[in-house]
């Protein structure tokens, strides 16, 4: 049986010397606490960074933080100059269930295995299509119900993303051809996530090639020493509880009775509780163990640790400290928030590539040919065919990242009221000077403008530019036909 062995004595507690049995198996994290090897920067390799990220309680943290602040908002997708709200709600029904499970997990999913490993690859295939062959993007609405989405990490690419290191070569250190267990997949078919750039010439164990680096690369020697933590966590929790009694220790001179009232006052000390009154013998004396001089140097090697941990990973200290992170937002406008919210930033970034090859499958499918001839049937795009309104679509989409330092209500509300204000002293100004045409284009301008104002105003405003044209132009009619006022030195 695996476990503990001990030093001795009756005492078989946490407190023995951490080991394992020739009979039994130790954990995983107990291998990494007692590979001796391991030194600071030692490279990880691929079973150890898996064991880290399933076992070690800061290991899923260091992957997977940056992935979930970076996708806790959705992005905000425009497309001037179409029936925007029909296609972004189609785009979005698409992205949510897109391969069973929507476009941000197979993302998240391919991220997650690169920062683990180094490099991740996302794939998409037809069922019954060889991999080698190209998926017709034009076809994707038609095979949509065959489209399948996989995630492959270093062990299944193995071999196939060393890349070329050969300076003069077109392909220097670029993934070309994916080959998972010896089968081709074509270029088109997938996308290379690398944790970081790869260098030349620098092997990393964890991706099997010439590649990115794992997350854990530089933290490794402070993952094993976190370790050590939770072990002093343990033996404090379990030696907290010790209570020790000063008494004279029997001896052989001990008669019976002596010894049964000996043993009668441990097992009070042992049972007493709240509300017990028990004596003790005033030469005696009964203590916890002192442990005071524990708590300042255990909670300055624990905050440093995490500090080297997140310097290692490149992200902020708050990031792994979630306590202090919990207790204050990212809408506080301290200086660790922006600084934290430049870094997702930047990560958001590096996975842009990976949303843009869904971005492309999810376009082709939301906005299918059945979906423009119900847009036609609507008397859109009369005479338009629907390869010349598909790339008007796709030429416009724009896909932004909202701020991550949300702005406190009462903020945002004096900042909405104040660019209302803004326009309206524009369209004062502007307007007495300008015609029909262009005054009926801007009192439009201003109906967009403050029906974009949602916190300012529940309801939308409608707004009919024809029919201010035709109230204009028969103002306009009517002036021209009343009669011009008599002078008064004609009257006289």
């Amino acid at each position: 049986m695996s476990g503990f062995i001990s030093t001795g004595g009756t005492d078989t507690g946490p407190q023995a010397t951490l080991g394992y049995t020739a009979s039994g198996l130790t954990s995983d994290l107990m291998q990494l606490l007692n590979a001796q090897d391991i030194q600071p920067g030692a490279p990880p390799s691929y079973q150890l960074c898996k064991t880290i990220y399933a076992s070690h309680p800061m290991g899923k943290k260091m992957v997977d933080a940056p992935i979930d602040m970076a996708q806790s908002q959705k992005r905000e997708i425009t497309i001037p100059g179409s029936p925007e709200e029909r296609l972004v709600d189609a785009y979005e029904r698409t992205w949510a269930n897109i391969g069973g499970i929507g476009a941000d997990m197979w993302i998240a999913y391919a991220v997650r295995v690169a920062r683990i490993y180094g490099v991740g690859v996302l794939a998409v295939g037809i069922r019954g299509q060889d991999s080698s062959t190209p998926i017709p993007r034009d076809k994707l609405h038609e095979l949509q119900g065959d489209l399948y989405f996989s995630v492959f990490d270093p062990l299944n690419t193995a071999g196939a993303l060393v890349l070329e290191q050969d300076p003069n070569n077109p392909n220097f250190q670029k993934p070309t051809t994916v080959r998972v267990n010896g089968k081709a997949w074509h270029p088109a078919n997938t996308l290379v996530q690398f944790n970081e750039q790869p260098l030349y010439i620098e092997w990393s164990d964890s991706a099997f090639g010439f590649s990115g680096r794992s997350v854990y690369q530089r933290a490794l020697y402070m993952l094993k020493s976190y370790i050590q933590t939770m072990i002093t966590n343990d033996l404090v929790s379990y030696k907290a509880g010790v209570i020790v009694a000063k008494r004279k220790v029997p001896t052989s001179n001990t008669n019976n009775r002596m010894m049964q009232a000996y043993q009668w006052v441990m097992s009070l000390v042992r049972t007493a509780s709240v509300g017990n009154v028990i004596n003790v013998d005033p030469e005696g004396d009964i203590t916890s163990i002192d442990m005071t001089n524990l708590e300042a140097p255990f909670r300055l090697a624990r905050e440093n640790i995490i500090k080297d941990l997140a310097t290692a990973a490149d992200m902020p200290a708050r990031v792994l400290d979630q306590e202090t992170l919990s207790g204050n937002s990212l809408a506080d406008g301290s200086e660790d928030a922006k600084n934290i919210a430049r870094w997702v930033e930047r990560f958001r970034v590096t996975i842009n590539p990976l949303y843009a090859f869904m971005d492309d499958i999810v376009q082709r499918i939301a906005w299918s040919p059945a979906f423009f001839k119900d847009l036609q049937a609507e008397g859109f795009y009369k005479g338009v065919s629907y390869t010349a309104a598909f790339q008007q679509w796709r030429n416009a989409f724009t896909a932004t990242w909202p701020n991550l330092l949300i702005e406190p209500e009462s903020q945002r509300l004096v900042g909405e009221e104040m660019r209302f204000k803004s326009a309206v002293a524009l369209y004062e100004v502007m307007a007495p000077q300008l015609d029909d045409e262009n005054k009926t284009q801007l009192t439009e301008w201003i109906v967009d403008e403050m029906n974009a104002r949602k916190d300012l105003f529940s309801a939308e405003m409608q707004f009919d530019p024809d029919a201010l044209k035709k109230w204009l132009e028969e103002r306009k009619q009517m002036a021209a036909q009343e009669p011009e006022p008599t002078p008064f030195s004609y009257e006289t």
